[in-house]
């Protein structure tokens, strides 16, 4: 396991003070969480979504968020994020490192979050998907699992984060090309836009 399991408290705590200040945050779903490893994977559209993916997941739930390196460049954020847990991802390469680690989480047990549109999209359905998520879940025989968290997020009005039901890829199959995994990946994306009603 990475990460300080105590800091992670301490920051959730602060956080959760901070953001009740500016949000009404709810909850559904919270029965879908798996108690062992799980990829989940959200919608993005705001620098704070790993923030409220770990709210609806609660505070004993330790999770391992997908975080581009140059969060890691920065001596005080790098101490952070580290401390956090988080796991360093190159985009613009096939990072081979970042994959051991993800799937060093996923064999210990823990979770591991990842946002399939890699980058934040205030629409949806407008960026190039990345199917890493699909491609690791498959690999380590974990389940995905879908959180919707709204894109628009207004200061001092409710959020409402859903969580969807897990499901499996099935097995590693070394047939499914780029485009299958493609599609596997748009497959999900609606399956979590459908959470919020879209």
């Amino acid at each position: 396991m990475t990460g300080n399991y105590r800091f992670y408290r301490g920051c959730y705590r602060l956080a959760r003070a901070l953001f009740g200040i500016f949000y009404r945050i709810e909850v559904s779903g919270r029965a879908n969480i798996p108690e062992s490893a799980a990829v989940i994977c959200g919608n993005h559209s705001s620098v704070f979504d790993p923030v409220f993916v770990a709210f609806a997941f609660g505070i004993d739930c330790f999770l391992h968020f997908v975080a581009k390196v140059e969060l890691f460049k920065t001596p005080l954020l790098s101490s952070v994020v580290k401390g956090l847990g988080a796991i360093s991802v190159n985009r613009e390469i096939s990072d081979i490192a970042t994959i051991k680690n993800i799937l060093a989480c996923l064999k210990s047990g823990e979770k591991v979050g990842i946002f399939p549109e890699g980058t934040r999209s205030s629409t949806g359905g407008s960026l190039s998907l990345k199917s890493g998520a699909v491609k690791i879940a498959e690999r380590a025989k974990v389940p995905l699992v879908p959180v919707y968290i709204p894109r628009h997020k207004p200061l001092f009005s409710k959020i409402h984060i859903i969580i969807g039901e897990m499901h499996y890829i099935g097995k590693p199959d070394a047939r499914r090309s780029f485009d299958d995994y493609y599609g596997l990946t748009e497959e999900l994306m609606r399956e979590i836009e459908s959470l919020g009603g879209r």
